[in-house]
């Protein structure tokens, strides 16, 4: 019985029972993906700083190298490590559960951290520079591809165990009716991410053998199953971040689900056809025909863009619904002028969310279009498109939702919280910054991955305007901008997990510095009153507004695009 009560925890701010082991595995993954971070913003300002052309920072030997370090610690050690920190919240702790196999979580931690480091290690000895994409016949030392052989296996555990987690939480009845929607975002995630990993597996481990000499490879085969690893990847923290949103939306300002039915159903969605859309990294391939390419990137593909359009939606119609029950139901807007912008929880999801829908959703869709896309396929569109959506929403959400992990998680107040109220506006107006930049540049034709813009040693010189050196230096400063909000919160998660002052209820009470506003007192979760229902009634009537503002600026952008198609692209 001790054993049993010395293995939980009551949070005093949720009421919610904390299994220590899953508190220890949160922590230790969280802490291991910032200095995944870390290693990517060092690896992004070189980059960046070669790119610049005045400054052409790196030489092609260490740009590529940097490009691949930059990929690998961004788009998949971080955000994974963060996302297997996310599970386990997830599971034992927002279902009151235990975890079991606690013994399994460190076998799986042990595994990625080895997996991660031997990537690196390999990275940094210049065995692997074949890019995020390892495209054949770039051709990487063995060790490279065990790495991430061993990462996958590990990560692979961490969903088996957050599933089993589900059924130990069913069998000891510690919640009623449906789990909630938060876990069912992250199921989905776990689901994606068990379907993305046995594509990786079908596809690296032939690939290590093909490293070793031991069989050849086909180029078009690995294309076509890596971007079902690759492009699938990316979708795992499509759901973990819409989870995020949802979770803080309901702890900073009391939002609510508009309906639970819709938004589970969209979660379904991705999950039948957000793999789907990894076709568009295909178009230009001569192996695929037409129709295979048209079905999988419009019709298809269409099905998972409503799932987001509809967490699009019901996010910020939430959070309105949310305010006015709070008070705030004046004109159109006041739910939203009135919201907790000095809290770098709420600030950093709706940036995430602004970031992600209007500028990374409607380039996605876009550029996505098999026509459109040969006038944007390899240019600097691409990252243009793909840091809206992996860094200004998924990296964005994950750190909005960091403010409320310390103390709820790591018991500690976040450390400079002066500096942590500005850290999501300078990360993510750095973002947008440097993605429209991007975006102008791919317009262009400026190619995404080349080491030279000038392409000074090739025979055929590129006739690109000279607007290019002012898209550079827009560009340039975003990053930079962008940059120095990463490290900001890198400073604050560091100072504050291993130096930070302690929280706890005594804090609360005092109104200690550093405590975000939804902890010092969480909002009400439920409503109870004669105007419950005439709010309910009259409905989120601000987001619609918004929506439409986004559907104006989603047909303004596809025909500007479709324009550009046909200025070059002479039929007839």
């Amino acid at each position: 019985m001790s054993d049993l009560i010395n293995l939980f925890r009551t949070c005093p701010v949720t009421g919610l029972k904390v299994d220590r082991n899953a508190e220890n595995l949160i922590k230790v993954n969280a802490v291991v993906a910032v200095v995944f971070l870390l290693f990517g913003v060092i690896a992004a300002v070189g980059i960046l700083l070669t790119r610049w052309q005045i400054f052409h920072f790196l030489s092609p030997e260490m740009y590529y190298r940097f490009v691949t370090f930059h990929g690998l610690d961004m788009l998949i050690f971080f955000i994974i490590f963060f996302e297997m920190a996310i599970l386990y919240f997830a599971g034992p702790i927002l279902l009151n559960s235990k975890l079991p196999a606690p013994g399994l979580g460190w076998l799986s931690f042990g595994l990625m951290v080895i997996g991660s480091v031997l990537v690196n290690v390999m990275v940094y000895a210049g065995k692997a520079d074949v890019m995020f994409t390892s495209y054949p016949p770039l051709k990487a030392d063995p060790l490279y591809y065990v790495g991430i052989i061993l990462f996958a296996v590990g990560a692979l555990i961490v969903c088996i165990l957050f599933l089993a987690t589900l059924v130990v939480a069913k069998k000891n009845k510690t919640y009623e009716g449906s789990i909630p929607l938060v876990v069912f975002g992250a199921l989905t995630a776990c689901i994606i991410a068990i379907i993305t990993l046995i594509h990786g597996a079908l596809i690296f481990i032939p690939t290590l053998l093909w490293s070793m000499d031991l069989m050849p490879m086909d180029a078009e085969v690995y294309r076509l199953m890596f971007w079902a690893l690759g492009h699938s990847s990316q979708q795992i923290n499509v759901a973990a971040m819409v989870s995020v949103w949802y979770l803080l939306a309901g702890i900073t300002v009391g939002g609510v689900v508009l309906n639970e039915k819709i938004s589970r159903m969209a979660f379904v969605l991705y999950i039948l056809f957000i793999s789907m859309a990894s076709a568009h990294h295909l178009l230009v391939d001569p192996g695929w025909g037409p129709a295979w390419k048209i079905w999988n990137t419009s019709y298809a593909m269409y099905l998972a863009v409503l799932a987001s359009m509809v967490h699009g939606f019901t996010v910020p119609g939430g959070i309105e619904v949310g305010q006015r029950l709070r008070g705030f139901k004046n004109g159109l807007f006041e739910w939203l002028s009135k919201a907790p912008w000095s809290d770098p929880g709420f600030s950093g999801m709706m940036l995430s969310l602004v970031i992600f829908g209007f500028m990374g959703g409607i380039t996605g869709v876009t550029i996505g279009t098999e026509q459109i896309n040969i006038i944007s396929h390899n240019t600097m569109r691409i990252p243009g498109h793909f840091h809206t959506t992996v860094v200004g929403g998924t990296a964005l959400a994950f750190m909005a939702v960091s403010y409320y992990v310390f103390p709820l998680i790591f018991k500690k107040r976040v450390a400079f919280w002066g500096m942590a109220k500005f850290q999501p506006y300078f990360f993510g107006f750095g973002i947008a910054i440097m993605s429209m930049g991007m975006t102008f540049l791919g317009t262009m034709g400026v190619p995404r991955r080349h080491w030279d813009s000038t392409f000074s040693q090739s025979p055929f010189q590129p006739a690109f305007p000279d607007t290019i050196n002012l898209f550079q230096a827009v560009m340039g400063i975003g990053g930079l901008l962008a940059a120095a909000g990463a490290l900001m919160f890198i400073t604050i998660a560091v100072v504050t997990v291993f130096f930070g002052k302690p929280f706890t209820a005594d804090s609360i009470k005092k109104g200690e510095s550093g405590i975000p506003q939804g902890v010092l007192k969480l909002p009400a979760q439920s409503h109870t009153g004669g105007n419950v229902e005439q709010i309910h009634k009259d409905g989120a009537k601000g987001t619609v507004v918004l929506a439409f503002v986004f559907l104006v600026c989603f047909v303004l952008y596809y025909f500007v695009n479709w324009k550009m198609l046909a200025s070059i692209w002479k039929v007839g």
